[in-house]
């Protein structure tokens, strides 16, 4: 892996208000909004292990770690360069004390086990799954981009697979998603989970929801419930007072539940 990241020219940036500080290339996918919004949604305890699945440089499992004390992370990446950055951010952070990259497919249920990390072991898995579909947007040219953010149809449904058998039972799967593709999320989570919670994220009033924000957990039977959206930027186009809690402040979202 070191090889591969010596070639990646990278800049250093800080999120959360300044409390994370994140490696990351200069082209191709950049840490934005999704993954803090990820991260404030998960929740977690001490004593639990979280799996951030297509961690990219680690953003979303870092920030959740940097939230929650004592929390042990795993972060999984398919890209040598990017799991480098990952595992160079979580001691960049003073976090590699409980955070660790796994250079593994997230697709690969069986290579994340035989990395150590057991069937039913994992109090809660998050993941920022690749949700673009070729067929219906613009493909960047740019690989690094190109893998974090275009999957075929199928790909969440083996997302969600890979989490259902890391996750013990009540563990909890936490995802953002594009808005128009809840349907698609709903579809993927029936079976193995339930209680299913999902608040919208919009870009401003009056606006389409643009993200969605999911919570379910396995072998759980309970009814779905709708948050109120977060509202990213009022009318005049600044940042919510919501928001900023979140994303700057580094506030968790009420969806997390237990």
């Amino acid at each position: 892996m070191r090889a591969e990241r010596a070639m990646i020219e990278t800049s250093e940036d800080a999120v959360l208000g300044g409390r994370l500080r994140l490696r990351q290339p200069l082209r191709g996918h950049r840490v934005g909004h999704d993954a803090i919004l990820l991260a404030a949604a998960t929740g977690g305890r001490a004593s639990e292990q979280a799996v951030d699945l297509g961690a990219g440089v680690g953003a979303a499992g870092l920030a959740l770690a940097a939230r929650v004390g004592g929390l042990k992370v795993t972060l999984v990446e398919i890209d040598d360069g990017l799991c480098a950055l990952a595992a160079d951010n979580a001691g960049l952070n003073r976090l590699d004390d409980r955070v660790r990259a796994l250079l593994a497919d997230a697709e690969n249920p069986q290579a994340l086990i035989a990395a150590g990390l057991s069937p039913a072991s994992v109090d809660r898995v998050l993941m920022n799954p690749p949700f673009n579909d070729a067929k219906r947007q613009n493909v960047s040219p740019d690989p690094r981009r190109r893998l974090a953010h275009v999957g075929e149809p199928s790909l969440l449904a083996r997302w969600v697979a890979t989490a259902a058998q890391l996750l013990k039972p009540q563990g909890v799967l936490t995802m953002i998603w594009r808005a128009d593709g809840l349907d698609e999320v709903l579809d993927a989570l029936s079976g193995e989970f339930g209680s299913i919670v999902v608040l919208p994220v919009l870009p401003r009033p009056e606006a389409a929801a643009i993200r969605v924000l999911v919570r379910a957990v396995r072998g759980a039977h309970g009814a779905r419930r709708d948050y109120p959206a977060l509202l990213l930027n009022d009318a005049t186009g600044r940042p919510t007072a919501a928001a900023e809690a979140v994303l700057r402040a580094g506030d968790t979202l009420s969806i997390t539940g237990k």
